[in-house]
């Protein structure tokens, strides 16, 4: 075959197409388990911030222009807890995506991280069992706190959320995405509109540099 531009077109052309067809193949091989797999981990997540229940059934919503997503867990014909599936932008690295459990009360029953990717030895320790943030508001209802304009806080920030220590963005970080899953919480028990967060720390927040490397979560 002599090598002509039609012919080295041909040729590119196909081994185009070869490798679209492969990767469409692994996609197609892959797109169930990873399916799988998320849902489980997704259950699994429930389980460990809900009252023992026996089915689930979620309700999406979008809070500040974040997805947000609502399990109304059941056990037998009663409501046995909520689920919130929330998430923030505001971690020192980057989106914090939490599981919160509330009662039917509106008792929060645990947290549970499903992602972040903060400063190892300092915002990780949010994922860490008995820390302070998750002891400032475990087994507690949300609205006796000491809220600053109607939301949760850390102290830093004038409320009684106690932060972990040298890791003051984190921890706001996740008082803002439990903030956003307790109005999705009463969004779903008072059947009323979502309300906006929007940010749960202080002006202070607001002007703080962007977290860069060697920078500080203070």
């Amino acid at each position: 075959m002599k090598s002509t531009l039609v012919n080295m077109t041909a040729v590119l052309f196909g081994i185009t197409l070869v490798a679209s067809a492969g990767v469409g193949v692994v996609n197609m091989i892959t797109e169930e388990p990873i399916a799988l797999a998320k849902e489980a981990a997704t259950k699994e997540a429930l389980t460990q911030v809900l009252p023992p229940f026996d089915a689930t059934q979620s309700e999406e919503m979008t809070i500040d222009e974040l997805p947000i997503t609502v399990y109304t867990a059941t056990k037998g014909d009663a409501v046995a807890g909520y689920a919130v599936q929330t998430m923030t932008k505001q971690g020192f690295n980057g989106v914090v995506r939490l599981m919160v459990g509330f009662t039917p009360e509106g008792e929060v029953v645990n947290v549970n991280v499903l992602e972040q990717s903060e400063t190892p030895g300092l915002g990780t320790k949010m994922a860490d069992e008995g820390n302070p943030l998750l002891g400032s508001i475990q087994g507690q209802k949300l609205d006796a706190k000491k809220l600053v304009d109607g939301k949760l806080a850390v102290k830093k920030d004038g409320g009684d959320v106690d932060a972990l220590t040298a890791a003051t963005i984190s921890s706001r970080a996740y008082v803002d995405a439990v903030n956003r899953a307790w109005m999705a919480y009463k969004s779903v028990t008072t059947g009323t509109e979502p309300t906006d967060v929007a940010s749960g720390a202080s002006a202070a927040q607001t002007n703080e540099p962007k977290a860069q490397k060697g920078g500080t979560n203070e």
